[in-house]
C-alpha cells in the first residue's frame, strides 16, 4: 500500500506543554486501512512552520498526508495557508465534505478552514485539530484516498 503520515500542528505540543491527542488517531485509522505510517510528526502552527514540514514529507516520498490542526480562525491557526504553497491542485470537495459532517456533528465544524489536493502525486489533508473531528474525518478521507491516489498514477477508474 502506500505510505502516509500525519502532520500535528501545534503550538503548545511541539513546546511538550500538551500531549498530542489528534495525531495518534489518524496514525491509526491510517494503519488499520493498510497504510504505513509512521508515528506523527509534530510541528508549531504558523505557515512557514507547515510548509517546511509538508515539503520535508513530500521528498520523503510520502503519498498521503493528513494534518490535524491549525485550521481555525485564531491568529496562529495558519495550516491552510502553509499547505496551499505546496499544493498543485485542490480537490475541494473533500474538504467541502469533511466540513459538512462535521457541521452536522457541531456547528462550529464550519469554522474549518481546512484544504484538500494534490502536491504532485501526494494528497494533502488538513483536519481540524480536535481528536473527535479527527476520527470523524478519517473515514470520509479513507473512502476517496486509495482511488485519488491510483488515479494520480494514471489508473483507470475503479
Amino acid at each position: 500500500m502506500y505510505a502516509a503520515a500525519v502532520l500535528t500542528v501545534s503550538d503548545r505540543s511541539s513546546a511538550g506543554e500538551r500531549d498530542d491527542t489528534s495525531g495518534p488517531v489518524a496514525v491509526a485509522a491510517l494503519r488499520e486501512a493498510g497504510f504505513a505510517c509512521a508515528e506523527p510528526v509534530v510541528v508549531p502552527d504558523g505557515a512557514d512552520s507547515v510548509e517546511g514540514a509538508l515539503r520535508k514529507l513530500l521528498a520523503d516520498g510520502i503519498r498521503l498526508i493528513v494534518t490535524t490542526g491549525g485550521t481555525g480562525v485564531s491568529p496562529r491557526d495558519e495550516t491552510p495557508e502553509g499547505t496551499a504553497r505546496v499544493l498543485t491542485r485542490e480537490v475541494p470537495g473533500i474538504a467541502e465534505e469533511l466540513r459538512r459532517r462535521s457541521t452536522a456533528e457541531k456547528p462550529a465544524g464550519m469554522l474549518s478552514r481546512g484544504l484538500a489536493g494534490l502536491a504532485g502525486e501526494t494528497l494533502i489533508v488538513n483536519l481540524p485539530g480536535s481528536p473527535a473531528a479527527v476520527a470523524s474525518g478519517m473515514p470520509i478521507l479513507l473512502q476517496v484516498a486509495p482511488h485519488v491516489l491510483a488515479q494520480v498514477q494514471g489508473e483507470d477508474h475503479r
